[in-house]
C-alpha cells in the first residue's frame, strides 16, 4: 500500500458493518438448522475465512452485495481446525455454539493479530462452569458436556470474546444463567439481539450483568449487522491530522462517545448529522493522555489511532494501555516515518513534531495498519506498507474511501 502525503479531506464517505459483530452472529448461525441472511456484512477477509470455516463444518454460505444467506444443516462436523482457524482469533467463538448445540467441539488454539498474549481462560472457566469439560493435545481444545446447566459465571475482566461465546452456549442450557462483570460493547448488544430473534431469552445486553434463561431449540432469523465504529474512527483519525470537513454515513455516535468527546478535546469538532457523524479539523490537533479501558472506554482498536495522531499533535501525550500487552509493536513502524516515540512498560510516550518523513513500514496486524496509514497521510513524501493484507481483514475499502476523501493512497 503507497501512502503519499495529502491536503485536507472532503466528502463524505460510509461506514460497512463492524467486523466484531458480523463474524459472532456468523458463528450464532450454529446454534440452529435452516437459512439465515446477514445484511450489511463487510466484504473483507475474515468473513470470508469465518465462511469457509462454516462450510468445513457442513453449512452453506452464499455471499453477494454484503448480504450473506448461511443454510445450516441438521448434523454438522464441530470441528474448527488449525488451517482455518490459524488466521483469525475470532474463530474461539464457534466454541460456545458447538458445544450448546452437539455437546462436543474440537477446535484449534486461535492465532489471528499479533499483538502479545490473548488468554482464553476465561473462555474455558466461563464454559465449565456450565457444565463442559476440556482437554487440550496438540495445539486443539477438546470440549465435551453431557448438557449444559445454568449457573452464575463471575469474569474477572469483562472479556469481550467469553462473553459472547458464554451467550451462545447458555441460550441452549438448562436453567438461568447470569454473567457478571461481562462486556458491554455494541457488538455484545447486537449479538443479543439477533439470538432473542432466534427465540433466546436474553436480557441486560449492554449492561455489566446479563440474564439468559435457556430455551428448548432457536430457529432461523434474519438480522442487520450494526456499522463499524473502528472504521468510522480511522475515518476521524485521518481528518484529525490533514484537516478539513467530512461526512461519515451509517456511523453512530452514542457506540463512539468517549472517542468523540477525547476527538473534540484535541481539537476537532465532530457531532451527530441526520445520516451519521459531521466531522471537521481546521487547525493542528493538542495532545492529550489515552487510557485504554473495556467500553464505554477508549477502545483498544482505537489506540493505534492516537498514537498516530498525537505524533504530529501539539505537545506531549501518554497513551497508556490496559486491556492487552505487548500493543505497541507498531510504535517502532512508526518512529521509522518519524515519530517520536517512547515505550515505557504499558505506555507509551508520544511527543508531537510538526512533520513526519515517509518510510517503507509494515503492518504487524489490522489496526496497526490502519495506524500507519494515518501517519502516512500526514508524513511528507512516500510512506509504503507491506503486509497490507492485514488491513483488509479488518476494512471493506479502506483505500477507496479514503480517495474518495480526496487522501493520497492506493495500492501499489
Amino acid at each position: 500500500m503507497l501512502v503519499q502525503k495529502s491536503g485536507p479531506l472532503h466528502g463524505s464517505v460510509t461506514v460497512a458493518g463492524a467486523k466484531n459483530s458480523a463474524l459472532k452472529l456468523m458463528a450464532a448461525c450454529l446454534l440452529a438448522p435452516g437459512k439465515f441472511t446477514l445484511h450489511n456484512v463487510p466484504a473483507i477477509a475474515d468473513v470470508k475465512w469465518m465462511s469457509e470455516l462454516l462450510e468445513h463444518m457442513g453449512a452453506s454460505v452464499t455471499f453477494n452485495e454484503n448480504q450473506l444467506d448461511i443454510e445450516v444443516p441438521e448434523s454438522l462436523t464441530p470441528e474448527a481446525p488449525y488451517e482455518l482457524v490459524e488466521r483469525m482469533r475470532a474463530s474461539i467463538v464457534v466454541l460456545g455454539p458447538l458445544l450448546a448445540r452437539f455437546g462436543q467441539a474440537r477446535v484449534s488454539v486461535p492465532g489471528g493479530d499479533d499483538f502479545g498474549h490473548r488468554p482464553i481462560d476465561m473462555h474455558l472457566r466461563g464454559l465449565e462452569e456450565l457444565g463442559a469439560r476440556f482437554t487440550t493435545s496438540h495445539g486443539y481444545i477438546e470440549a465435551e458436556t453431557s448438557g449444559l446447566t445454568g449457573t452464575r459465571v463471575l469474569l474477572e475482566f469483562p472479556s469481550v470474546g467469553a462473553t459472547e461465546n458464554l451467550l451462545m452456549a447458555a441460550v441452549l442450557a438448562e436453567g438461568t444463567t447470569v454473567i457478571d462483570n461481562a462486556a458491554r460493547e455494541p457488538e455484545i448488544s447486537d449479538l443479543a439481539d439477533f439470538l432473542n430473534q432466534m427465540g433466546a431469552e436474553i436480557s441486560g445486553a449492554g449492561r455489566s450483568v446479563i440474564t439468559i434463561t435457556g430455551v428448548k431449540k432457536l430457529h432461523p432469523a434474519e438480522h442487520t449487522v450494526i456499522p463499524d465504529r473502528i472504521e468510522a474512527a480511522t475515518y476521524l483519525a485521518a481528518l484529525g491530522v490533514v484537516g478539513g470537513e467530512i461526512e461519515i454515513k451509517q456511523a453512530r455516535a452514542d457506540h463512539m462517545d468517549m472517542l468523540i468527546r477525547k476527538l473534540n478535546e484535541m481539537g476537532m469538532s465532530i457531532s451527530p448529522s441526520v445520516e451519521g457523524l459531521q466531522a471537521s479539523a481546521d487547525k493542528r490537533l493538542d495532545s492529550v493522555d489515552i487510557s485504554t479501558l473495556p467500553y464505554p472506554g477508549v477502545a483498544t482498536d482505537y489506540k493505534p489511532l492516537f498514537v498516530a495522531m498525537l505524533s504530529v499533535a501539539e505537545g506531549v501525550g501518554i497513551v497508556t494501555e490496559n486491556i492487552f500487552s505487548g500493543r505497541f509493536r507498531y510504535a517502532d513502524e512508526l518512529v521509522r516515518i518519524g515519530a517520536d516515540i517512547r515505550i515505557e512498560g504499558h505506555h507509551a510516550v508520544v511527543r508531537g513534531l510538526p512533520a513526519l518523513s515517509g518510510a517503507p513500514v509494515r503492518a504487524h496486524d489490522i489496526r496497526a495498519g490502519a495506524a500507519l496509514v494515518v501517519a502516512g497521510l500526514a508524513a511528507e513524501g512516500e510512506t509504503r506498507i507491506s503486509d497490507a493484507y492485514h488491513i483488509s481483514r479488518g476494512y471493506q475499502d479502506l483505500v477507496g474511501n479514503l480517495r474518495s476523501l480526496g487522501a493520497n493512497i492506493s495500492y501499489s
